[in-house]
């Protein structure tokens, strides 16, 4: 596989991850869909190994989704670039300081907007509550998934 091609897979997979971040657009199956790109064109058995592990992943995500409440963003009260920002600092932060990065960022990025925004510490978090009892836990569970599924793609571009 060439490296104008990775870099294309690549920029789909990023394309997905900040779907999963706007509500309606298919993010695991961007995600997903990059992974099956690379795994058709490279047919080691390494890339077949991702596809089947990316599959599982996002099945098992779609298997908890049920089981997490709904995304209600409009009742937090919090402007839709406080979670926008914080995936995007979950994304930056898996790759930072990997897997728990995605969480640390994601939650840290939500209240440093909100403390921002509201001007006091205990407004800052009581708002980040709000923000992952309405959305946050759905929107981190599949991030995370899709996340996990990023990293192994690159890991096995990278050393494999």
């Amino acid at each position: 596989m060439g490296v104008w091609q990775l870099v294309a897979v690549g920029l789909v997979m990023l394309l997905g991850l900040l779907g999963v971040l706007v509500p309606g657009v298919p993010g695991q199956a961007i995600v997903w869909a990059a992974v099956l790109w690379w795994a058709l064109t490279d047919t080691s058995p390494l890339a077949w190994g991702v596809l089947i592990g990316a599959t599982a992943v996002l099945l098992l995500d779609q298997a908890l989704k049920p089981l997490l409440p709904p995304r209600r963003p409009r009742e937090t009260g919090a402007p839709r670039r406080t979670p926008m920002l914080g995936g995007i600092a979950a994304i930056l932060g898996f790759f930072v300081v990997p897997v728990v990065g995605a969480v640390i960022g994601y939650v840290g990025a939500i209240y440093g907007a909100e403390r921002l925004r509201l001007g006091s510490r205990g407004a800052g978090w009581a708002s980040v509550r709000s923000v992952m009892r309405a959305t946050g836990y759905s929107v981190l569970v599949e991030l995370f998934a899709c996340l996990l599924v990023a990293g192994g793609w690159l890991g096995a571009v990278i050393w494999g």
